[in-house]
């Protein structure tokens, strides 16, 4: 079920991913050999997102763990739910501000730039497999909703692959994108990225739900306290 919904997250969010990072998807550099060797190339710089991705879920994933072995998973839970709805709604009360565009400083871009033209200067798979690996620690605010979620799954393998298969969801759009800058037309992206907000505000109520306990299967399933699995355990 989580696997599943670390795809679908992806796959919805992978429009969103088209807007941000398509630039850096149509501009990788290619050796033009065969179609073959394009399309492999393509998968390298795809890959190494996803290998991004699997690793901040491992971490946050393990952070997961320990608040669910202090017994503060289900609040962490409802937590997550309420800030991510209210990020949604702190356009409303100040301007120019969205969790899906995400503001940085210059040096921190700089930084970024620096090594992706080092990168980008090497016509090479392993250089395209660095930059799908750069392009996974640029701020995005719908990756930061999906590592909320390999928070709240509690072990640093479910984390993983939650954000593995967030991941592997951006990969039809995002490898479209890469093949072919016409894949899906910019006004298009930007429209359905308008849902965006949408999508975030469904995965802030499943967070919720899981967080009070109500017994529902998968949605929202009675979850034992840490101490009272440890007793069980014990006892037998």
């Amino acid at each position: 079920m989580e696997v599943f919904a670390g795809f679908l997250l992806g796959l919805l969010g992978s429009f969103h991913c088209a807007v941000m990072c398509g630039p850096i998807a149509i501009s990788l550099p290619s050796s033009n050999k065969t179609k073959l060797n394009f399309l492999l190339e393509r998968f390298f710089y795809n890959f190494g997102r996803v290998i991004t991705y699997t690793f901040f879920g491992m971490v946050f994933g393990y952070f997961g763990e320990r608040i669910f072995m202090a017994g503060f998973q289900q609040i962490i839970s409802v937590a997550i739910g309420v800030i991510i709805i209210f990020y949604l709604l702190k356009p409303l009360l100040k301007k120019n501000t969205n969790l899906f565009q995400v503001q940085t400083g210059k040096s921190n871009l700089s930084f970024f730039k620096n090594i992706f033209a080092k990168f980008y200067s090497k016509n090479s798979k392993a250089s395209l497999f660095g930059i799908g690996v750069l392009n996974g620690f640029l701020p995005c605010g719908f990756v930061y909703i999906a590592l909320t979620g390999a928070v709240a799954l509690s072990t640093p393998l479910s984390g993983a692959l939650f954000m593995a298969f967030f991941g592997i969801g951006t990969l039809p759009m995002m490898l479209g994108i890469s093949m072919s800058k016409n894949f899906v037309s910019l006004n298009l992206r930007r429209k359905i990225n308008k849902l965006s907000p949408a999508i975030a505000l469904l995965f802030a109520l499943i967070f919720i739900m899981r967080g009070l306990n109500l017994g529902i299967p998968y949605l929202s399933p009675k979850l034992e306290p840490a101490h009272k699995v440890t007793e069980q355990v014990i006892c037998h």
